[in-house]
């Protein structure tokens, strides 16, 4: 399929927000945000948000002496600093960048500040990557309340093609999202594939999104299997891998706003795993 030009006002990627650690993998990110920038012609939005550190004293209550919340300030205005330099170092050249930052809870700053963007892409972290401290953000704990599509790398990813995609399909409201939040990028692939997995698989409705993308110029190909060996993420990994994918479009499942959130099991594995990116809607 021929790939689509269009601007960034018609393209349904206007901006690109990517939130700025002092983790190992920090500058990948901002590359691969400022690559997603480039291709639609987006503003990139780079944000940071770190809380003071708490003051405990010795009974374990919380010290409110004024000359260590200042110095515990200027600490968070210090890696605040260090992460907008990251970011402008990656990303300073490109004409249209934003800069936010705050001494805020990273999570609820960062979904609020989510309004401003088409996408948010984050990172997630591997076991040997060290602590991200109090910037942290969890994807698991992010999806569920951003609002927006939230597009995930595996580390060591700074590039995205998004030339050959899958759909990890089930007929649900947050498989129909993603597919919807996602469309700026199957407009612009050569290859998309229509995956559902597992029991039903069959019953899923694939044909009805497959004519849907075609309403929108997207050829896709079916890939229905109802009978699998390995865990449906698995199964959802290796079609991406036959298929040389490098983007994995999945709705995200979850039923509780505590941190101990019960993902969905195909959610959580490929939020712990996968190989590639993932572009995940709630």
């Amino acid at each position: 399929m021929e790939r689509n030009t269009a601007s960034s006002q018609d393209s349904g990627l206007a901006s690109v927000m990517v939130p700025i650690n002092l983790g190992a993998g920090a500058a990948d990110r901002v590359r691969l945000a400022l690559s997603l920038a480039e291709r639609f012609g987006s503003r990139l939005i780079g944000i940071a948000a770190q809380e003071r550190a708490a003051l405990y004293l010795g009974d374990g209550t919380v010290s409110v002496d004024a000359m260590l919340v200042e110095e515990a300030t200027k600490a968070a205005q210090e890696d605040l600093a260090k992460a907008e330099a990251i970011f402008r170092r990656v990303a300073g050249h490109y004409n249209d960048i934003v800069w936010r930052s705050a001494i805020d809870t990273p999570l609820p700053y960062i979904t609020r500040n989510a309004r401003a963007a088409d996408v948010v892409l984050v990172g997630r972290q591997s076991s040997l990557d060290t602590p991200q401290g109090r910037m942290a953000l969890d994807p698991a704990d992010l999806v569920m309340d951003l609002g927006r599509p939230l597009l995930v790398a595996p580390p060591d990813v700074a590039e995205l093609s998004a030339e050959n995609i899958v759909i990890a399909w089930r007929d649900t409201r947050e498989a129909r999202r993603a597919v919807w939040d996602a469309l700026p990028f199957l407009k612009r692939a050569k290859t998309v594939t229509i995956v559902s997995v597992g029991e039903g698989a069959a019953e899923q409705g694939t044909h009805d999104v497959r004519d849907y993308l075609a309403l929108h110029g997207v050829a896709a190909d079916l890939d229905v299997r109802p009978k699998i060996t390995n865990f449906a993420a698995q199964e959802l990994i290796d079609c991406a891998r036959r298929q040389k994918a490098d983007l994995i479009v999945s709705g995200a499942y979850g039923h509780s706003r505590m941190r101990e959130w019960l993902l969905g099991g195909m959610t959580a594995d490929l939020l712990e795993s996968t190989p590639v990116c993932c572009l995940m809607s709630h």
